[in-house]
């Protein structure tokens, strides 16, 4: 009964950290910023990953992301952190998007994501794909497996996970955009938090993010707790990852000095 306990949290976190993978990897740094290059395989794991995080299809999750990075803390940003920590973590999901966020949305160019046919496959059936991966493999495997009851599957692995993982995500928008300190930026809202970065697997340094968007690594390069970038860097190494865009460390520390807080 112990190892079956523990093989459903295993099971269970197995499918967080994938999901993870398939926002922080796929969705964020592939395709809303196009930080590096993935070969078709890779695509075709991180849609399928996505898909289980269940959080919009790539090309929604990217187009909000690209518009809450041209337009961060106005109204034309989907989850504006000026209007609260509960609108920015999940109140922005409950309402109608402010008439700025689509009117200036529609001002940017999102040819690039339809051009991509693992995005439009996984557009097409994001529905009957995020029903199969997000709720059915993830309680089929344990009760196949090993033997464990459909009703422990199905809420552990499957809702309690999803759960957690929403909210971890969510706090990208809300905590990270409130709390921490700013040693890249200190004009602009997004912070260096630690508990997010641990929860989110690497996406917490996040004035360095919005400083840089364009870096692979989402962080400065030599800040080692990044398992979304040690995830890149080993499809790097299996052939899967070609031109990965860093920012040069030089360029860090003259921004450091010039707009930094000091803090690092």
């Amino acid at each position: 009964h112990i190892l079956c306990v523990l093989f459903l949290c295993l099971s269970a976190y197995f499918c967080f950290l994938m999901s993870a993978l398939g926002v922080t990897a796929g969705a964020h740094r592939l395709w809303s910023h196009r930080s590096y290059k993935a070969k078709l395989p890779l695509r075709i794991f991180l849609a399928t990953a996505n898909s289980m995080a269940f959080q919009n299809d790539i090309y929604e999750w990217s187009r909000d992301h690209r518009v809450h990075h041209k337009y961060s803390e106005t109204d034309a940003d989907p989850h504006n952190a000026r209007r609260g920590f509960f609108f920015a973590h999940i109140g922005w999901l409950f309402m109608r998007k402010h008439r700025d966020v689509i009117e200036k949305g529609r001002k940017l160019d999102f040819t690039d994501l339809l051009d991509d046919p693992v995005v439009r496959f996984q557009r097409k059936y994001y529905k009957s794909s995020v029903v199969l991966m997000c709720f059915v493999i993830p309680t089929f495997v344990p009760w196949y497996v090993w033997g464990e009851s459909l009703w422990n599957a199905y809420f552990l692995a499957s809702i309690l996970r999803y759960t957690i993982s929403l909210n971890v995500a969510w706090l990208v928008n809300s905590a990270a955009h409130m709390y921490g300190n700013r040693p890249y930026d200190k004009y602009i809202s997004p912070r260096q938090n630690t508990l997010v970065t641990v929860g989110a697997i690497g996406e917490g340094f996040h004035n360095y993010h919005h400083t840089f968007p364009f870096d692979y690594s989402a962080s400065e390069l030599g800040l080692k707790f990044n398992p979304t970038t040690w995830f890149i860097d080993f499809m790097f190494w299996l052939g899967l990852v070609t031109d990965r865009r860093q920012v040069p460390k030089e360029v860090i520390q003259s921004r450091k000095e010039r707009t930094g807080d000091g803090s690092a």
